[in-house]
């Protein structure tokens, strides 16, 4: 009887730890390093001010980022959008637009937010700051002009292997409008330009 209470606990012990062997690889991890590449739409909201209306064409654009997960709940990253359109500003008497490339750099403070509804998703928010350069493309009569910038946004990332995830964001750019030191083409005024995102991660 000895002998078969033995063997019994041994089973379970045995049971117990090939059981945690299997368990443990599925266990919820947070990947220490990521690097994303997205697709991105930009829309900008108009403002007006003094007669004189700003409002950027809407276009398309891309983006790469670094993140760092310094634990499960909190990272940081950097970003560098890139983006074509035309800044245009109209009036009564008159209208100008000036194509552009604008570049954006920032970098921003990520908290993961825990999914309520599945574990499988994972959900973050942002905030940081950072500048855009507004380069003419046309002339060089009109000299290129950074504008610093607070960034805001949040996203979720998809799972799709161990190493690969797909991840869906928006972000929004808050900058005072450029004027490339024109008197006439000065507003004054802040903008929101809106970068939803879609793309792959890579977990590192």
């Amino acid at each position: 009887m000895k002998h078969l209470i033995s063997a019994i606990i041994l089973t379970l012990t045995l049971s117990h730890l090939a059981s945690a062997q299997v368990v443990e690889p599925v266990k919820h991890t947070t990947s220490r390093q990521q690097v994303t590449v997205q697709v991105s739409g930009v829309v900008t909201r108009k403002v007006t001010d003094s007669g004189l209306t700003y409002k950027p064409t809407s276009t398309g654009g891309a983006l790469v980022g670094y993140r760092f997960n310094i634990n499960r709940w909190l990272g940081v990253e950097g970003e560098y959008d890139f983006f074509r359109n035309s800044q245009k500003y109209s009036s009564t008497d008159t209208s100008y637009a000036l194509r552009t490339n604008v570049h954006a750099a920032t970098g921003a403070v990520v908290i993961n937010i825990p999914n309520p509804l599945t574990k499988r998703i994972k959900s973050f928010a942002s905030v940081g700051g950072g500048a855009l350069l507004f380069d003419p493309r046309d002339t060089d009569l009109i000299q290129r002009q950074f504008k610093s910038t607070i960034v805001i946004g949040g996203g979720m990332d998809l799972p799709i292997t161990r190493h690969i995830a797909f991840r869906a964001q928006a972000k929004t750019f808050l900058y005072k409008a450029p004027d490339f030191a024109v008197s006439g083409l000065a507003t004054n005024k802040y903008v929101q330009t809106m970068v939803p995102s879609a793309g792959v991660v890579f977990n590192f």
